[in-house]
């Protein structure tokens, strides 16, 4: 017996439009059915981690706090997998950024200049950028596969930051705990509104979504990603550089992952620690494909994974399960994403034996 994809002969395009709600409702489902095997009820589960936390003011601000980094990091992912360039590496990227955009706030506390944080913003997106920049050089100088390169690289930052917290630039006055200083107010992303802690990060990230909306609908930039993506081939014959987009699909993502790092650092915690991040770099692969690779798809596909991560939180509290669900829910929902999108594209047929009769089709 032999399992098969066949290409069907049209496409949907009714499914194409409902495959992220269909995947998200069969999410849901399977949600539901976790929950019970957990031995809680699925209803009041359910409400407690998708609608219990958009009924205050305050976890509304917390909603933003998480999509920011989530909505960055996917829209310039979303350029690469356009490219056919598969950056696994966002969380490293995040990291390195947040790293670099720290360098003045730790080294230069007393220094304190409407300055600071422009600049602590471009060192951030730099850092992210050159960091991006090493798969990139691996792949068009040595024929390197950019996604092991780019994701072992994560674990490379990672403990890059803990060696740096717990050493050199662990703050003396902070009673032997692994963190720097803390960032000086001139050095601190501000509040949007007096109302909550949401701060500009999620005003850079909607800008960097309709930025790049713009470009992949508008400009000639935009095209040649799409060409290079679907067809090196044409892509070349049409005089586009598959090289150069692999520096610039991973270069653009590696930038708006180090923004997303130090817009996380600076806005949310005021202060370096090991711990900057609970894996928004991979889950911002599923708001990429979530999104459909469009940036304004992109934009609330963000705030349902961030949804998942404040649900998570408030359902461990509620109904006392593990934080290991919030994982469950975003593994279940990349799945029926990449299911739902593959089954409207191919379907699948059963062969048995040697021959070509086929005894199925779905």
């Amino acid at each position: 017996m032999r399992i098969e994809l066949e290409k069907r002969t049209g496409v949907s395009n009714l499914f194409a439009i409902l495959s992220p709600l269909l995947a998200l409702a069969l999410t849901l489902v399977f949600g539901a059915i976790m929950f019970a095997l957990l031995g809680k009820n699925p209803f009041s589960a359910l409400y407690s981690f998708f609608i219990d936390p958009l009924l205050e003011v305050w976890s509304l601000h917390e909603l933003a706090i998480k999509a920011a980094p989530l909505i960055l990091i996917a829209v310039g992912l979303s350029v690469c997998y356009r490219s056919n360039n598969w950056n696994i590496g966002a969380e490293g990227q995040f990291t390195i950024g947040a790293i670099t955009g720290s360098i003045l706030p730790v080294l230069y506390p007393q220094w304190q200049s409407p300055m600071i944080l422009p600049l602590m913003l471009l060192m951030g997106a730099a850092g992210g950028a050159l960091y991006a920049g090493i798969p990139a050089l691996l792949k068009t100088r040595f024929n390197t596969n950019e996604i092991l390169t780019s994701l072992m690289l994560v674990y490379v930052a990672q403990l890059f930051l803990d060696w740096l917290t717990r050493g050199i630039w662990r703050d003396p006055a902070g009673y032997n705990f692994p963190q720097t200083t803390a960032f000086n107010e001139s050095a601190v992303l501000p509040e949007i509104l007096e109302s909550g802690r949401a701060h500009w990060g999620i005003v850079f990230a909607i800008i960097a979504a309709i930025v790049l909306w713009f470009m992949m609908r508008f400009m000639l930039k935009g095209f040649e990603v799409t060409v290079l993506g679907q067809s090196p081939r044409a892509g070349r014959f049409a005089g586009f550089s598959s090289r150069g987009m692999v520096w610039f699909s991973l270069v653009l993502s590696g930038a708006l992952a180090g923004l997303a790092g130090i817009s996380e650092v600076s806005g949310s915690i005021g202060h370096l620690q090991p711990s900057i991040s609970p894996g928004y770099g991979f889950t911002a692969i599923i708001v990429a494909f979530l999104g459909r690779l469009n940036p304004l798809g992109i934009i609330a596909s963000g705030f349902v994974l961030a949804l998942t991560y404040l649900g998570g939180e408030a359902a461990q509290l509620s109904i006392g399960v593990s934080d290991k669900v919030t994982r469950v829910f975003q593994g279940l929902m990349l799945f029926f994403v990449l299911s739902c999108d593959t089954l409207i594209i191919y379907k699948i047929r059963i062969r048995f034996g040697r021959g070509s009769n086929t005894e199925g089709a779905a």
